[in-house]
């Protein structure tokens, strides 16, 4: 069974777009219509001149298809990391695991020389 569709009109530099998505996904296909309009103003304004809607339009996709690329490597060394981390645990568990076994081994030889 399809999921339902809705749509959603969201304004980008002062244009409307109605635009489908699936029910229970339009508040974040509003946010993401606001944050677009919002990065596509700003570079409009750190412009200062005049420039054709498309190119606009294009310039602000790859600005947010670059600060997609950055997070997406952010989360890659996040991710890298915590695997590290994990190693390091689990080496560090499997080190206390053979000191305690030293220890045992060494308890066991000090009570077997007391008893000699």
């Amino acid at each position: 069974m399809k999921p339902a569709v809705s749509q959603v009109s969201v304004t980008i530099n002062g244009r409307p777009y109605l635009i489908s998505c699936d029910d229970g996904q339009e508040a974040n296909l509003t946010r993401l219509g606001a944050y677009v309009d919002k990065r596509v103003s700003q570079l409009a304004a750190a412009i200062g001149k005049k420039v054709d809607e498309d190119r606009l339009l294009a310039m602000t996709t790859l600005l947010i298809a670059d600060e997609l690329s950055d997070a997406m490597t952010e989360l890659d060394h996040l991710k890298k990391e915590k695997a590290a981390d994990g190693q390091r645990k689990q080496a560090e568990s499997a080190a206390a695991r053979a000191v305690d076994g030293l220890a045992a081994k060494l308890e066991d030889i000090a009570a077997r020389l007391e008893r000699a």
